[in-house]
């Protein structure tokens, strides 16, 4: 612009000021002023202000209708500031939150693989996953937090170990197929991968044996007891449980596993198993072919199994056999002992016999037995403590108790740090065994076999004096079964030395030979009580009255023995009773928490 032009505006200005009256000046300069003035808030847009002021114009469609007249911005530039660092903070918390989580549900599972890995070790040249399905398939039976055992969860996980054993590709690297028979030819594996593998296929047995009366739905993949299918084999089926799917149709449904006679015969067959293993699983072959009413096969495994346990027991091809070939009663040879493999299948062999009802047969087998097992050696005593006053005191450092010794912080870090070592081959059998704490277990269960047959058999026959002296025989054989099983358990709760796995199975057979005694004692007890009363009540109208009114005056007087009145088998009730719950702090007795470092964790 021009400095003409400017002069030109300013003349014109003035002329136009010039034409108005003088109270109109006046009011537009005091206007001017006033909005030249400082003010004294900041942001008055941003405050609680009175809407109606002079400051700035209010435009409606840009105001927001607030009560009593009143409004301001939600979204100012503070608050985004703000906003935006809590959902920062929102953010990172719940990424520390799923970390702590996370990282938790590791460790407790590591914590419990490797507590698992302890409890059933698997051979350390087995895949990850053919070693923690294992781990998983061995505990499910043993596990106290499921109301009942899943065998459909158990087979699963054993038919897909015993999979991956037998595959080339993943664990089984050099396993050949026998020219006959289902079996392998495992010789090329190690001791435990043979070891892992027996135990593989006895768990598929079991699971096998478990599932024989279930079938699986194939259009739900159901697992539903054969009972209650619904077809033509099957009329009147059994209800389903409240709850539970609809009952399957027979044409949509086949067997859930397999029988369990393919994995007994892969056992027998396959090349690489030690006499023992075989021993065992001919035995448990017998035991279910004659569950299933097959006593002709029963009868062939039991000899298979008696021919293991000779050949294993006899060094000398020369010598006689032990036991008599027609009756399987031992003889009385001092000069040479029966080896554990001979007395566990003799024992199987009687007690199938009993279960026959071939008692004059099955009693002189276990008598032998247990005249056997009577006569084991004992094992060699344990070395004694040295006195502090003998001299070897002086040398050998003195017992102390403290966990914070060297020794055991550096036994605590090597099993916390290092992998668990596989345990060592159990005994084959072929020895006779020691009169160990184990063995007087099974004394005390051959015990209870034999006062149950004695029993059974003096039931079975006709009543009278022979019979009921018959039945208080085999009651005593019960009484000397539950005394010895109790006496044995009692030692193994309160020995502080740690025996390993054989005194876990010690502790195991005694606790059930202890309560199956208690249960047949109890049953023996009651039916003579029974008996007793019927008698007393048979004959207490025929009684003189003379002594009927003596016995109500001596029980006016307070002179009579209610226990008296009852009777000795129902005196003897109440000695079972007492007998029961003093052996149920036996049975139910927690392990005792071992010395060490690792007792400052026990609860």
């Amino acid at each position: 612009m021009m400095p003409g032009q400017i002069a030109s505006g300013w003349h014109r200005a003035s002329e136009v000021l010039k034409m108005q009256p003088p109270r109109t000046l006046i009011r537009r300069l005091l206007v001017l002023r006033s909005s030249k003035s400082p003010t004294t808030t900041t942001r008055r847009f941003t405050r609680h202000t009175n809407l109606a002021s002079r400051g700035r114009p209010q435009i409606p469609y840009l105001s927001v209708p607030l009560a009593r007249n009143q409004q301001f911005r939600y979204l100012t530039t503070e608050r985004k500031r703000w906003l935006a660092y809590e959902v920062f903070l929102g953010f990172k918390y719940t990424i520390y939150v799923w970390a702590i989580v996370g990282f938790s549900v590791v460790a407790y599972y590591s914590v419990q693989q490797e507590w698992l890995e302890r409890r059933y070790p698997t051979p350390h040249e087995w895949k990850f996953v053919t070693r923690l399905r294992f781990r998983l398939a061995k505990w499910a039976p043993d596990r106290t937090d499921l109301p009942q055992t899943d065998w459909v969860l158990i087979g699963n996980y054993a038919k897909n170990i015993l999979e991956r054993l037998e595959d080339p590709k993943i664990d089984g690297a050099g396993l050949q197929h026998e020219a006959e028979g289902p079996g392998y030819d495992a010789t090329v594996k190690s001791e435990p991968w043979r070891r892992g593998y027996y135990e593989a296929l006895m768990l598929c047995a079991k699971a096998a044996e478990n599932l024989d009366d279930q079938v699986v739905d194939k259009t739900r993949r159901l697992v539903f007891p054969s009972n209650q299918v619904v077809g033509p084999s099957n009329l009147n089926p059994k209800p389903i449980a409240h709850g539970s799917p609809s009952a399957p149709l027979e044409k949509d449904c086949e067997r859930a596993f397999e029988a369990p006679d393919g994995f007994y015969q892969k056992i027998l067959n396959t090349n690489g198993f030690t006499p023992k293993q075989k021993l065992d699983a001919a035995l448990e072959y017998a035991s279910w072919l004659d569950f299933k009413g097959l006593p002709d096969a029963s009868e062939l495994t039991y000899e298979w199994a008696l021919a293991l346990a000779t050949e294993t027991s006899s060094p000398a091809p020369q010598q006689p056999p032990l036991y008599d070939a027609q009756s399987y009663v031992l003889h009385h040879d001092t000069a040479r002992q029966p080896s554990e493999n001979l007395l566990k299948t003799l024992t199987a062999l009687a007690t199938q016999k009993a279960r026959k009802g071939d008692v004059s047969s099955a009693l002189p087998i276990l008598l032998s037995v247990l005249r056997a097992r009577r006569s084991l050696p004992q094992p060699p005593p344990q070395a004694a403590q040295p006195l502090y006053g003998s001299p070897s005191a002086a040398v050998a450092p003195p017992h102390t108790s403290s966990p914070w010794t060297m020794e055991n912080i550096t036994g605590i870090a090597k099993r916390l740090l290092a992998p668990p070592s596989y345990p060592p081959p159990p005994s084959d059998g072929a020895s006779p065994p020691i009169r160990d704490a184990r063995e007087l277990c099974e004394e005390a269960g051959l015990n209870l076999y034999i006062g149950e047959i004695i029993y059974a058999s003096s039931s079975t026959s006709s009543r009278g004096s022979s019979s009921s002296s018959s039945r208080e025989d085999g009651l005593a054989w019960t009484r000397e079964a539950v005394d010895l099983a109790e006496e044995q358990l009692h030692k193994l709760n309160s020995s502080s030395s740690s025996g390993g796995s054989r005194d876990d199975i010690a502790k195991k057979t005694c606790r059930e030979c202890l309560s199956s005694g208690l249960d047949n004692w109890r049953l023996m007890v009651a039916r003579l009580a029974r008996e007793e009363a019927e008698r007393q009540k048979a004959t207490g109208g025929s009684g003189s009255s003379g002594s009927s009114s003596s016995s109500w005056l001596a029980s006016l007087w307070g002179d009579g023995n209610p226990e008296d009145t009852r009777g000795r088998w129902a005196a003897e009730e109440n000695v079972v009773k007492e007998r029961t719950r003093r052996a149920l702090e036996v049975l139910e007795e927690s392990e005792t928490p071992k010395a060490g470092l690792g007792s400052l964790f026990w609860a």
